[in-house]
């Protein structure tokens, strides 16, 4: 295996330029994600790439943050590291990849909080953050849950559901309970930050970490994911042969995706960030497949000039695969959700006749 040194010329391969291996070095021990990050550093991008192909984008950030931090090693911390890494694999004998074996492996170099939080999201409801998981949990589950928190607490987490959830939530609360519950509602007042955060680490704890270990997760849920993941061809060709099977099953999965088209529901401020958050390259190909009036969306929500020069762009561009367009409207849908499980903006999947496109 060639390990490129420090005074590696210019035209060295740039990823393995980030391993800096030398005498000079200080000895220390290397840390679960640092492991992690040197390996991939070493195997340089041939044979780094297929592994990083297999993370999400999750993981990608926290081996990129430990590659930035890493430094400088040593050549016995890198002997060490791959006769470590060779001795592992070769003394594993038989695997099972399961939920157990997947979190003691995320425990030995992540906090259990910060594990706790992925597998969640693993075995959990759909949904990249904690308000969209709660859109998925069925009303009566989680009335039964709200019923014995404080008003007020339930008028905040309703008002950060879909009217349409909420309206059924509401509806299996005890009466007098929903009753009190509107009027908090209708007179709320915006909800500080370390508050909404406290109810957001409470929900996930305590309800949503049970619920994930106590209901299996609905095959609609995995399915709408996996439609989510088709271009748009093989999506159009399977829901319309299940249409054909299950209508009602086709429905419940449309309703569980979260599409491209699905942008345009989204408020101009959350748009616009994600503009910011999007590169514009990517943005031109993207809405090159897209309906006119998806594109007159995106247009209205950016500045005439950048406007002009995003037309300029996707007309330049000429004749492009379908399969280009549908991998960038992919990127720009996992983007937002991105932003929304930051909570930079908050994605609100309403009914598409009750939706106004301009």
């Amino acid at each position: 295996m060639a390990l490129t040194e420090p005074n590696a010329p210019q035209n060295a391969d740039p990823i393995k330029q980030g391993l800096q291996v030398g005498e000079d070095a200080t000895q220390r021990q290397m840390r679960g994600d640092e492991k992690a990050a040197a390996l991939l550093l070493a195997l340089g991008p041939d044979f780094g790439r297929p592994i990083l192909e297999e993370l999400d984008e999750i993981e990608i950030r926290i081996l990129s943050r430990a590659m930035v931090r890493l430094g400088a090693i040593t050549q016995q911390m890198l002997d060490e590291l791959l006769a470590e890494f060779i001795m592992g694999v070769s003394s594993t004998g038989p695997m099972s990849g399961n939920s157990d074996t997947t979190e003691r492996l995320l425990l030995s170099f992540l906090p259990q909080d910060r594990v706790e939080q992925i597998m969640e999201e693993i075995r959990g409801p759909a949904g990249r953050n904690i308000w969209e998981k709660l859109s998925n949990v069925q009303e009566d589950i989680l009335a039964s849950y709200l019923k014995n928190e404080y008003p007020q607490t339930i008028a905040v987490v309703l008002t950060k559901l879909s009217p349409d959830h909420a309206s059924r939530v509401l509806s299996v609360l005890p009466e007098e309970l929903a009753l009190d519950v509107v009027q908090r509602m209708l007179s709320i007042d915006p909800v500080q930050k370390e508050i909404l955060e406290k109810i957001e680490s409470t929900l996930r704890t305590e309800f949503m970490s049970t619920l994930s270990h106590t209901q299996r997760r609905d095959s609609h849920e995995q399915m709408a994911d996996i439609f989510n993941a088709f271009d748009r061809q093989t999506e159009a060709r399977f829901m319309t042969a299940l249409e054909d099977l299950s209508r009602d099953s086709a429905e419940r999965i449309k309703s569980l995706m979260f599409t491209f088209d699905d942008l345009t529901r989204l408020e101009s401020a959350a748009i616009q960030t994600l503009l910011q958050n999007f590169d514009k390259k990517e943005m031109a190909l993207a809405l090159k497949g897209a309906s006119d009036a998806a594109r007159e969306f995106f247009f209205a929500n950016m500045s005439t000039r950048a406007a002009g020069m995003m037309r300029d762009d996707m007309e330049a561009m000429g004749a492009v695969r379908l399969k280009d367009v549908d991998e960038a409207q992919s990127r720009l849908v996992n983007t937002a959700k991105d932003l929304a499980a930051r909570g930079e903006i908050v994605i609100n999947k309403g009914k598409a006749d009750e939706e106004m496109i301009l």
